[in-house]
């Protein structure tokens, strides 16, 4: 029996895997970067084991450390969780080594499947080799891992090179593995998966199929089982794969199965020999706890002949800290606060007053609803994720609950081209034009009627809000009937609660203020100041950091006095577990450059300035060398006028 499990990885999932551990009466171990001293996982574990550093690579990813703590602090067996060094066969065999107990697959099976090229050999599917304009777009994808990281879509064979070299750091970066390969890139087509559970007496189980085809970056945000609208034929095709997938390897364990579905027909993707992020709609929608089922397969236990009936359907959301109006841009900060409503289920790796800092990814939790059928799921998740406080960086949220509600998703007729459509609209800004008047009246309670304005008590108060990128002025009066304001009735005033009376219509603002930072109910807003700071100004072309990160690299030969052309590559970023292109904003020349490989760097430091060319007098500016041009799917990136960056996709 296990008696005690070290958690090799963090966040949610970590968090999860306790929390089953502890209903099991199984005592944890949690391993943590110096970044992570304070992280929820490492708080709710039994003990924590500290891992030196903050990179993945001096910490998450070094299994001889982990097996270190393992054996330090006395666990008897290891779970990977999904991610870092889940489907990294040395590790296990490290663990087994060891003498604990591995709750996974046996090293082989990870070995056969955890290589995307391998797992495709073995399921007859044979990768691109040498790529024509016929066989375009195609996709350049991580042999390791997954998560949409190194992972690239090329649509001109001019930009293959680049790309594949750009993918294969990523993926060593993410991963410790840069082996990529190429595959032809399906568009219009649904990713559709299967659920697997194994255990060691010859029992598979196939657990239904799920639907994740709404992805940003080649990774899911919106997720559900069973995918809709699939026959019954091609299901029961689907189904028969996994299971063939999973014997032809001797696969132990809960993984999980992909395809990329378009029409009737099924494309083999991957093997992932681990947990997925969304295997709760799984759990939900068969009663069952997957990571108590892994940790019984481990122990031997077997599973029944058959898995037990699923009920209903159930939907997952994928709540990050960025911004999807802009490149999807990870976000940092300190998180003040995370509540959601009762009904639906949290999986969370974070708490009120967390840092959300730049070395992992930006997921700041997931919320499941399940419920009969699928309008009732997709309507309570979507009510949830609406009435849902989240005050500090920028999330997803609007994006989640304007695309749960969209009329393609709620059909069902949705594919992995979703985003690629409706991301404009759905990103469409929608300010609360009364927000900045709540703001204003809950700052001013408890102030002296007169106050300021003492010899003018007649004289309107004015204060300035930024809200969805624009400018805002609010405009009231203190009068012996209280606040008020034009058009607007002040039904109360306090400061955590205003109520506005507006044509007949009581809206009600619960308000809450951290420095600048200002929430009216789900509006965030920025308190500005009366007189604008006139040193906060930068020269035009100047380029500033959008988020905090490291310099990985500066295009070759760059330096003050070279020419540049608009859209050029000048420098990456790396912030979040993805790289990030700093391009220039014009065509010129580049007169100041600050940024140096290897800097750390925090919003707003300035990298480095293009001075702008005359049209009349631009001559022949070339890009630097083995720098091309960004794809077309890569859009400009404007966080801080002026200047561009373009996200690796």
């Amino acid at each position: 029996m296990i008696t005690s499990v070290l958690v090799a990885n963090r966040g949610e999932i970590a968090c999860r895997i306790v929390r089953t551990c502890r209903e099991l009466g199984i005592r944890t171990v949690a391993v943590h970067s110096d970044a992570d001293q304070e992280a929820l996982h490492a708080r709710v574990a039994d003990t924590a084991v500290r891992l030196p550093g903050a990179a993945p690579a001096d910490t998450y990813l070094r299994g001889d450390l982990i097996v270190k703590a393992a054996l330090a602090a006395g666990a008897d067996a290891v779970h990977p969780g999904y991610g870092f060094l889940s489907e990294n066969a040395g590790f296990a065999r490290a663990v087994r080594d060891a003498g604990l107990v591995w709750i996974g697959p046996p090293p082989e099976a990870i070995e056969a499947m955890a290589s995307k090229t391998r797992a495709k050999e073995l399921m007859g599917v044979e990768p691109l080799r040498d790529v024509t304009e016929a066989d375009l777009p195609v996709l350049v994808k991580a042999a390791a891992g997954g998560g949409g990281r190194g992972m690239r879509v090329v649509r001109r064979l001019a930009d293959l090179e680049g790309e594949r070299d750009a993918a294969r750091a990523e993926a060593a970066s993410a991963f410790g593995d840069g082996e990529v390969f190429i595959e032809p890139y399906v568009e219009g087509g649904r990713h559709v998966e299967v659920q697997v559970l194994a255990d060691t007496h010859g029992t598979v189980w196939a657990l239904g199929t799920r639907d994740c085809s709404l992805q940003r970056r080649h990774q899911k945000v919106i997720e559900e089982a069973p995918a809709p609208g699939l026959p019954a034929r091609l299901t029961g095709e689907l189904h028969a794969l996994a299971v063939r997938a999973a014997r032809a390897v001797g696969y132990v364990g809960a993984g999980t199965v992909e395809f990329l579905v378009a029409g009737e027909r099924a494309h083999f993707l991957e093997m992932n020999t681990r947990l997925q992020v969304e295997h709760p709609v799984t759990e939900a929608v068969f009663g069952l706890d997957l990571v108590a089922e892994q940790i019984r397969v481990a122990e031997g236990h077997p599973l029944a002949e058959e898995p037990p009936p699923a009920r209903g359907h159930a939907v997952e959301a994928r709540l990050y800290a960025e911004d999807p109006a802009h490149d999807w841009a990870p976000q940092t900060g300190r998180l003040h606060r995370l509540a959601v409503p009762g009904g639906v289920r949290l999986d969370t790796g974070c708490t009120d007053g967390d840092d959300i800092g730049v070395h992992y990814d930006p997921m700041l939790a997931k919320v499941v609803a399940h419920a009969p059928t699928r309008a009732e799921a997709v309507r309570k998740l979507a009510s949830a994720l609406d009435r849902a406080v989240i005050h500090g960086p920028v999330t997803n949220r609007d994006l989640l609950v304007r695309s749960l509600r969209h009329e393609e998703f709620t059909q069902a007729r949705m594919d992995t081209g979703f985003y690629d459509r409706h991301l404009p609209g759905l990103t469409e800004p929608a300010p609360d034009p009364h927000a900045p008047l709540a703001a204003a009246l809950a700052d001013a309670h408890g102030r002296s009627r007169f106050g300021g304005w003492r010899n003018v008590p007649s004289q309107p108060q004015v204060k300035r809000y930024a809200m969805a990128g624009e400018e805002h002025e609010v405009r009231y009066r203190h009068t012996r009937e209280g606040l008020t304001a034009d058009g607007v009735r002040v039904v109360h005033a306090d400061a955590g609660l205003v109520i506005l009376d507006v044509d007949g219509v009581r809206r009600r603002y619960e308000v809450s203020r951290y420095g600048d930072r200002v929430y009216a109910g789900a509006t965030a807003l920025t308190a500005l100041p009366r007189f604008p700071d006139p040193t906060a100004q930068h020269a035009p072309g100047s380029l500033l950091a959008p988020m905090p990160g490291t310099v990985v690299r500066v295009a070759e030969g760059l330096a003050e006095g070279a020419a540049v052309e608009a859209g050029q590559p000048l420098l990456w970023l790396e912030a979040m577990k993805m790289q990030h292109r700093i391009t220039a904003p014009v065509t010129g020349t580049l007169s100041t450059l600050h940024a140096a490989t290897g800097q750390q760097v925090e919003p707003g430091t300035l990298l480095a300035v293009v001075e702008e060319t005359p049209p009349g007098a631009r001559g022949t500016a070339r890009p630097a060398r083995d720098d091309p041009h960004p794809p077309d799917d890569l859009k400009p990136f404007p966080l801080r006028s002026p200047h561009a960056v373009d996200r690796i996709k």
